[in-house]
């Protein structure tokens, strides 16, 4: 009897960005900021000290990492007054919500010593993407490929390694937390879906759930790391790009099932998410999916 495994349905949005190695001289340091994703550093030579809100000032050094939480205000500088230090650092968002907790709760914003697998495997990923941005071998494709291919597979190393590694000793939300933030998203992902044209407001979500619109608010950023608005926002491009790579939708036509009144403001949000127009976004990504068929026999190359 043939033997039937199904594959998983994959839809995935990962980004990278601001990645770069770098030498800097005693004394140097860098402007408060924070981002909507996490950022990963890696010590390489000398030590860094990174001041995150009104936390203890992380110090760490050669082979150490650290990964900051996103939406959290730090600086970071050269721990030396005279001596340089080389860091490698990338922002990285994921869209997986259950990761992004694990993450946030378990180990970020605390020194992960390079005695540890995990500060082990980071650098390696780090050095690696380095490497193959160095390869002026690789095209751009195949460059943005190879990165990709390094993230995910740390991010693999990650879900599949955070109860072997016991992360889980200071959990920085509770469970009840979690069940709330996980609750509020749901409604999220389930309008954006299936009800675009209802305006979505997040006080009645939390009212619905029992919760003040504060609380509600204050326990989706601690446990994802970005606010029930950007999570909205995140929903929407994500279900923007999906329908986009549809040829059987117009521009129009998505514009209203995401939610947007216009095609106008549609065009204006989508660029803004990603740099480019609906229509050059669909002509890009449409191009790079034509097939050619073998002799009419069904199968493509």
């Amino acid at each position: 009897m043939a033997k039937f495994v199904p594959l998983p349905s994959v839809e995935s949005s990962l980004r990278l960005f601001g990645g770069h190695m770098r030498t800097v001289a005693g004394g140097w340091s860098f402007f408060e900021q924070k981002h909507q994703a996490f950022e990963l550093m890696c010590v390489i030579e000398g030590h860094q000290t990174t001041q995150i809100g009104n936390l203890k000032p992380v110090v760490y050094g050669p082979g150490d990492a650290l990964i900051i939480s996103p939406g959290t205000l730090h600086i970071n500088f050269n721990t030396s007054s005279t001596e340089p230090m080389t860091y490698i650092c990338f922002h990285f968002n994921i869209e997986s919500l259950e990761l992004k907790s694990e993450i946030i709760s378990s180990i970020a914003n605390t020194k992960i010593d390079s005695t540890n697998e995990l500060a082990q495997t980071a650098v390696k990923t780090a050095k690696e993407m380095v490497t193959c941005s160095a390869d002026k071998r690789l095209n751009a494709e195949e460059l943005n490929l190879r990165v990709q291919i390094i993230l995910l597979n740390f991010l693999y190393f990650l879900t599949h390694n955070f109860t072997r590694l016991n992360f889980k000793s200071n959990p920085k939300y509770s469970e009840r937390e979690a069940k709330v933030a996980r609750s509020v998203a749901t409604i999220i992902e389930n309008s954006v879906e299936d009800n675009p044209d209802h305006i979505l407001n997040i006080s009645q979500i939390c009212h619905s759930l029992n919760i003040s619109s504060g609380y509600g608010h204050r326990v989706f950023k601690k446990v994802y790391g970005i606010t029930p608005l950007h999570f909205v926002e995140e929903q929407k491009y994500r279900k923007a790009k999906l329908l986009l790579g549809s040829p059987e939708y117009s521009i129009e036509e998505i514009s209203y099932m995401t939610g947007s009144n216009s095609l106008s403001n549609f065009s204006k949000q989508f660029k803004k998410w990603s740099g480019l127009t609906p229509s050059k976004y669909q002509q890009q990504v449409l191009h790079k999916r034509k097939v050619t068929a073998i002799n009419k026999s069904g199968y493509f190359e």
